[in-house]
């Protein structure tokens, strides 16, 4: 198998160990899983710096608020305090509103979301800094406990609960962080094409003391005239050197 490839499995196999554990990995298995590969230190090292800047712990848990903005810690101090005002659950009682939710009483269900209120801001918390608003994490964690609740009926057990609606909770924020970058890469391919077409139009128009033609900037950029167009397009308009 390509090193490559092989290296991009491990990488995922030890995120998803992670995601299990808390997203905390011991330095052993990071050892095992990467030993392999035979790897040099400086290779190693990158692979943790990279566990690091994925909120992933080695041996310990990472600090959430590391990763916190202030705007983002104003916000949820804000909404904790909303939810330390909501009546709490005993460990007898969880257990036995997360039965009755399996069985598909509405009220436990309700009651069961609640709960879990709190346990969805300590995982958003986890993948603070990736791009995305803490608020938009908490959102996407809630919106998947609400769903999940409804879901229970196939468990068997109060404890199996608790880990499809941990794992619903953690798959939603990851889809929501790979949305958002996806999004990024695309405004980020369009931002690069409209600025190429720019700066192509102002060269010319500098030169020949005038705005210039999309042919003119086609047969010195190299690019067809849809690219040119939906560039003009993309900028609304506002490449101010075009004709």
């Amino acid at each position: 198998m390509n090193q490559e490839v092989l290296f991009a499995r491990t990488l995922e196999q030890i995120k998803e160990t992670a995601a299990a554990q808390g997203r905390t990995v011991t330095r052993e298995q990071v050892e095992t899983a990467f030993g392999p590969l035979g790897l040099d230190d400086a290779q190693m090292k990158l692979v943790y710096d990279y566990l690091h800047q994925n909120k992933i712990g080695i041996g310990e848990p990472v600090d959430p608020d590391e990763y916190l903005a202030d705007e983002e810690k104003d916000y949820l101090e804000t909404y904790l305090s909303q939810l330390r005002d909501m009546p709490k659950l005993s460990p007898g009682e969880k257990e036995a509103v997360t039965l009755s939710a399996m069985a598909g009483d509405a009220d436990a269900q309700s009651r069961l979301a609640e709960a879990y209120l709190p346990e969805v801001v300590e995982i958003a918390k986890l993948y603070a800094g990736q791009g995305v608003y803490l608020e938009d994490l908490i959102g996407e964690g809630n919106m998947a406990v609400a769903m999940g609740v409804t879901m229970l009926g196939a468990m068997e057990y109060a404890s199996e609960a608790q880990g499809m609606l941990g794992k619903m909770i953690m798959d939603a924020m990851e889809e929501y962080i790979a949305l958002n970058a996806e999004e990024a890469r695309k405004d980020k391919k369009i931002a690069d094409k409209v600025n190429q077409v720019a700066d192509v139009a102002r060269a010319l128009s500098e030169e020949l003391r005038r705005k210039v033609t999309v042919e003119e900037v086609m047969e010195e950029s190299g690019l067809s005239r849809k690219a040119i167009e939906d560039a003009v397009r993309m900028s609304g308009g506002k490449i101010e050197d075009l004709a």
